[in-house]
């Protein structure tokens, strides 16, 4: 019996690393593309037409390039993945560590969090269900979170999950974001997530571009207009292909990418962000369970 556990354990260790493998020659093979159209861009003075990106359902895309949204000067060569923990450092901007959670994380020990390096979190405070009736709900766990990480010394944020498919959808969600802000002290921004529900139907899969922009620019203004800092949460594909991003330039944009994923090394993504989600699988001490890890990148 523990021979076939054994042999079942090296099968699984060598498929995986397999599956790494093709991940990476795939990555390769774009990057080497990305890198000679660059060059050939640079020589014309140009801005390419394409950019190459990585979703995490459909893989290795092709986008039209946008000249018009603002765009960051990161320099990856300084991004430092010690233990896991990115830190980013060079002569224009520093970083935090944070996390983000919802009641999938449970209790939480924000004493250990803290005393683990991490400096802020973005919890969740409510959401809107994927289903036909889209009733929005309070996450269980918000309050407790919010007290606890307060109690820890760490700053807070907030997101809300949102499944609008019209303004006044959208203005009942941040009423709702309001209502329960109500008393509380936060320093980081106010995140309208708007995202697929991967491997499902939700009643927001036939928004247009031009509904999805229109509705998550109408919840940032109503957010600055609160007093509140607005910022909009998004993955490669959702910023190139499902908002015109050159509308939202002045807004703080969260960042989700994953590099283990694409077996990529950093954010094959050129527009402006200041948080970046970069796994789904991060393990800090006090979490039991997985979580999402992220850093921040502050000007000087």
């Amino acid at each position: 019996m523990n021979k076939k556990i054994i042999i079942l354990a090296v099968i699984f260790v060598i498929c995986f690393w397999i599956i790494g493998m093709q991940k990476r020659k795939e990555y390769l093979k774009h990057k080497e593309q990305v890198d000679s159209e660059s060059v050939v861009t640079s020589q014309a003075n140009e801005d390419p037409k394409e950019i190459t990106i990585y979703d995490i359902e459909e893989g290795y895309m092709t986008v039209p390039y946008n000249k018009d949204a603002d765009k960051h000067n990161y320099d990856w060569s300084k991004l430092d993945k010690t233990n896991g923990m990115y830190k980013y450092e060079d002569s224009n901007y520093t970083s935090k560590l944070g996390i983000d959670v919802s009641s999938h994380q449970g209790n939480i020990d924000w004493k250990k969090v803290k005393e683990a390096g991490v400096d802020f979190v973005i919890i969740r405070l409510g959401y809107r269900g994927y289903g036909e009736s889209g009733k929005i709900l309070i996450d269980n766990y918000f309050e407790k979170h919010y007290q606890g990480a307060k109690a820890a010394g760490l700053e807070v944020g907030v997101y809300f999950f949102s499944q609008a498919i019209n303004m006044d959808e959208v203005k009942e969600e941040a009423e709702f974001v309001f209502k329960n802000l109500q008393g509380k002290q936060i320093s980081y921004p106010v995140v309208y997530d708007l995202e697929k529900i991967k491997d499902n139907v939700a009643r927001t899969d036939n928004l247009t571009s031009e509904e999805i922009t229109n509705m998550t620019l109408e919840f940032c203004r109503l957010v600055k207009e609160k007093g509140y800092t607005p910022s909009v949460y998004g993955n490669s594909k959702a910023f190139t292909t499902k908002m015109a991003l050159e509308k939202l330039n002045e807004y703080s944009k969260w960042y989700a990418g994953y590099p283990e994923a694409g077996n990529y090394d950093y954010p094959l993504y050129p527009y402006e962000f200041d948080l970046w989600q970069y796994t789904e699988t991060g393990t800090v001490p006090g979490v039991n369970t997985k979580v999402d890890i992220n850093i921040q990148f502050i000007k000087k």
